[in-house]
């Protein structure tokens, strides 16, 4: 497969979230065939699911690959388990790392296990804003400009975490 651009969002909101963050921003460079080609500052951002939760810290990373969609996600899923992520049937609940193809080039894929592009896109504060910081002019396949999926926002409550060293930490 010829190499894509794509997408991924992180997020977590257990056992020391800013690190979780910081290690899978690491792991996602050390994926076969992909290269992490930059990623966005650290933002703070309420639950969306239940509010007795922590807040979750999250971080959009662009990457390439050559990997197809499927086995990117397979990928994703495993260095999840590594975070020691549980998955419950419960929607939006607290986890030590969340992965998500958030794009895949322009692709538009909708199978059992995948919606890309990611299906609440469009109403993520925590997805928008990061991908506007590393790439402000995207277009999102079947949406629009990023831009203007940022306006139709209401306001949001992120707030940019400042680390001193990003790079040296991960």
């Amino acid at each position: 497969m010829q190499n894509v651009e794509a997408y991924i969002g992180l997020g977590s909101n257990l056992q020391d979230p800013q690190e979780q963050i910081l290690r899978a921003l690491n792991d996602l460079d050390q994926i076969p065939d992909t290269q992490l080609l930059t990623h966005s500052s650290l933002y703070k951002s309420k639950p969306m699911g239940p509010s007795d939760q922590p807040d979750f810290i999250n971080a959009v990373a662009k990457i390439t690959t050559s990997l197809d969609a499927e086995t990117l996600l397979n990928v994703l899923q495993e260095i999840e388990r590594k975070h020691q992520r549980v998955r419950k049937a419960e929607q939006w609940g607290p986890r030590t790392l969340d992965l998500d193809i958030i794009l895949f080039g322009e692709m538009q894929i909708s199978t059992e296990r995948l919606q890309v592009p990611h299906l609440g896109l469009a109403e993520r504060e925590f997805v928008l804003i990061p991908l506007q910081e590393i790439q402000a002019d995207l277009i999102i396949p079947g949406r629009g400009e990023l831009g203007d999926l940022i306006m139709q926002l209401p306001d949001y409550q992120l707030t940019k975490i400042e680390i001193q060293d990003v790079e040296s930490q991960s």
